[in-house]
C-alpha cells in the first residue's frame, strides 16, 4: 500500500514540502494537505499591498490549485490532531497516516479591540483597508504598532514603516505626516545581533521616522495607545501587528512544550512522537544566546527541505540524512525600489552570525522576481 502523509498547513513550509514529496515520490505516495483557509495569501507582499503597489488579486491563489501527483487538498478546519497514532480529524472526517507534518503557523488573535481602531497588516483584508485610508489622508500621526512578543516576519514592522514613510514622501506630504513605530523588542530584530539591530534603526530613523523601543500597549481607543510604561500617543492612522500563539487545536495536545509551542530536534524537527515532524512558525527552537529562532518563512522553507528529504529516504528504507543548519535571510524593503539584504547562521555559537549587504536596487527586485516564482511554480 502507498503511505500517507498528512501535511497539516499550507503555508510556505507545507508547500515546500507537499511539492517536494509529490516531484519525487508522488506516484509512490498519498500526500493530503489541510489548509483552513480557501485562499493562500503570499504574505511577504502584504507589505506591498497596504502602500498600493500591489492589488488584492494580485497575491492570493485558491489553494486548491496547489498542485502536484499525489497531492490532495482538503480544505476546512482540523478539529483533532493525535501525534500517538498520527491522525487528524477534520470535517468531521478521520485520517490517518503514515508521516505527518505539523506546519499550521500562528493563531493571530486580535487584542484590546484593535479592529475597531486600526488595520491589521499581517492580513489581508487589513492590509487592503489600510492602502485605502492611506490614500485619503493628507496628513496626521501615522502609527504602526508591534503588539506582543514574539511575531513573525521580524524585518515587516521596520519595512512597513519605510514603505509608508516613501509613500507620503512621494506624495510631497513628509512635512505633514509624523510616522512613529511602537514596539516591546528593546531593539528591531534583536536575535540577529546589536550591530545588525542598530544598522535596522538607524535606517528607519534616518528616514525621519520616531521609534520607540520597550513600548509594550496596555491599552487602546479610537484615537490613543497606552503602554505599560505610562506613556500614551495619539494617532490618526493605525497599522498593527496581531497576538500570534498556538493554534488551539494543538494546544489541546501533549506535543507543546513550556515555551507554548511545539518543541523539536532543532536539526531534524522531529517532534517526541516517531514519524512526527513540526516546522515553521510554530515550533520554538532556543538559539544558545537564550532567545528563540526567529518566526519567519524562510526557516519554515528550509526547515520542509529538511523534512521532505528525510521522509522520502524512511520511506525508501534508508536513514535519514539531512539536518536544519540554521542558516537564514530576509529582504527589508525601504521603499524607492530599495531593499537591503541580511541573512547568517543562526545556530552559530555563541551568538548568530547575520550580517546585512548594503542597500540596493537588486534586493528589491531579487523579492519580486522571488513573488512572481513562487506563483508560477507552486500553482
Amino acid at each position: 500500500m502507498k503511505p500517507t502523509i498528512l501535511i497539516l498547513g499550507a503555508g510556505t513550509g507545507g508547500i515546500v514540502t507537499a511539492k517536494i514529496l509529490s516531484n519525487k515520490i508522488g506516484h509512490k505516495a498519498s500526500i493530503l494537505l489541510f489548509e483552513k483557509e480557501e485562499n493562500y495569501v503570499f504574505t511577504p507582499s502584504l507589505l506591498w499591498l497596504m502602500v498600493g503597489k500591489r492589488k488584492p488579486e494580485q497575491i492570493y491563489r485558491q489553494t486548491r490549485k496547489i498542485s502536484g501527483k499525489g497531492i490532495e487538498v482538503i480544505i476546512g478546519e482540523i478539529e483533532k490532531v493525535n501525534p500517538q497514532q498520527i491522525s487528524v480529524t477534520a470535517n468531521g472526517k478521520n485520517y490517518k497516516g503514515d508521516y505527518m507534518l505539523i506546519s499550521l503557523g500562528v493563531e493571530q488573535i486580535c487584542e484590546h479591540h484593535l479592529n475597531d481602531y486600526g488595520f491589521d497588516f499581517y492580513t489581508l483584508g487589513g492590509a487592503m483597508k489600510f492602502s485605502v485610508e492611506l490614500k485619503n489622508i493628507m496628513g496626521g500621526k501615522i502609527a504602526l504598532l508591534v503588539t506582543s512578543l514574539p511575531f513573525k516576519c521580524p524585518a515587516a514592522p521596520y519595512e512597513a514603516a519605510m514603505l509608508v514613510e516613501n509613500y507620503f514622501r512621494k506624495k510631497g506630504l513628509s512635512s505633514k505626516v509624523e510616522i512613529s513605530l511602537f514596539t516591546p523588542e528593546p531593539g528591531p530584530m534583536g536575535v540577529a545581533g546589536s550591530e545588525l539591530s542598530g544598522r535596522v534603526r538607524q535606517m528607519i530613523e534616518s528616514k525621519g521616522i520616531l521609534y520607540f523601543p520597550e513600548h509594550q500597549l496596555e491599552s487602546a481607543d479610537k484615537k490613543t495607545l497606552t503602554f505599560s510604561n505610562g506613556k500614551t500617543t495619539e494617532f490618526d492612522l493605525l497599522a498593527f501587528t496581531p497576538k500570534h500563539q498556538c493554534p488551539a487545536v494543538i494546544k489541546e495536545t501533549t506535543l507543546v512544550g513550556k515555551s507554548g509551542w511545539i518543541e523539536v530536534n532543532r536539526h531534524t524537527m522531529e517532534t517526541d512522537f516517531l514519524n512526527v515532524y513540526s516546522i515553521g512558525d510554530i515550533t520554538s527552537i532556543p538559539l544558545e544566546m537564550g532567545k528563540p529562532l526567529p518566526k519567519a518563512g524562510v526557516f519554515a522553507h528550509y526547515q520542509a527541505n529538511t523534512v521532505a528529504h528525510n521522509i522520502i529516504r524512511r520511506i525508501q528504507g534508508k536513514k535519514p540524512d539531512k539536518t536544519f543548519d540554521g542558516y537564514g535571510q530576509c529582504f527589508l524593503e525601504m521603499g524607492d525600489r530599495k531593499a537591503a539584504y541580511a541573512g547568517g547562521n543562526f545556530y552559530a555559537t555563541p551568538l548568530p552570525s547575520v550580517k546585512m549587504k548594503p542597500p540596493g536596487y537588486i534586493w528589491h527586485w531579487t523579492k519580486v522576481w522571488f513573488e512572481k516564482y513562487w506563483f508560477f511554480k507552486n500553482f
